[in-house]
């Protein structure tokens, strides 16, 4: 899951993005509207937490221009002002949910995970293959009703593979959805991930290398 974080205090940026990436999310942090919308032009988001009073461009005209692109991108708009005019003014320019400060952290990860199990192109809670279930609510998943323990980014990649739908899905792919970016793009992390991951699903082997691309999950 790919998160972008819009927040101009920079204490409160920098620990909800260490927190989400914590929850096994590839986060990135800004902390003006301008620069949201720089990564936003150039990387698809699953969710973008976005504070309502931003410098430069305003959260609100960012909210507007997501919706605008209709890239599937989920808003959760944060901001001081709790009244309802105020929530109803969020959700009005399209915002997905809106969550008042101060909040829980919990809360926060809890709803930008409900955002991101409804994209635009909607991906089942639970996803399944043969004898491998992922429940991508629970965040648990098991082969032959054996519970997998998965690392946070095991679990994103496998999770990917499986959305996928049989459809190979390429290193460069993965690297930027399950991790951010910081990530080196000639990190061999993808590689070494789907390897560790092989490993803990055991045999018959799961994923398939599809020559020149990537991965994918099902019959070889």
């Amino acid at each position: 899951m790919r998160v972008l974080v819009v927040e101009d205090f920079e204490i409160l940026a920098r620990t909800i993005g260490t927190g989400l990436r914590r929850e096994g999310m590839a986060v990135d942090v800004v902390l003006d509207g301008d620069d949201a919308l720089e990564h936003l032009a150039v990387t698809r988001y699953d969710v973008v937490v976005l504070d309502r009073d931003v410098p430069g461009t305003h959260g609100d005209d960012v909210c507007r221009r997501i919706v605008a692109t209709q890239q599937g991108s989920r808003v959760l708009m944060l901001t001081a002002s709790s009244t309802v005019k105020d929530r109803v003014d969020g959700l009005g320019l399209g915002a997905d949910d809106y969550l008042p400060k101060p909040f829980d952290f919990a809360e926060l990860v809890a709803r930008v995970r409900a955002l991101a199990r409804r994209p635009a192109a909607l991906v089942p809670p639970v996803l399944e293959s043969g004898d491998l279930t992922v429940d991508t609510g629970l965040r648990v998943a098991s082969r032959g009703g054996r519970r997998l323990d998965l690392s946070p980014k095991e679990f994103a990649v496998l999770e990917c593979l499986l959305a996928a739908g049989g459809r190979p899905v390429p290193a460069e792919e993965l690297l930027e959805r399950v991790w951010d970016e910081a990530a080196d793009p000639f990190t061999t992390a993808v590689k070494t991930t789907v390897r560790r991951l092989r490993t803990k699903l055991g045999d018959p082997p799961v994923i398939h290398t599809v020559r020149e691309g990537g991965y994918r999950v099902g019959e070889s």
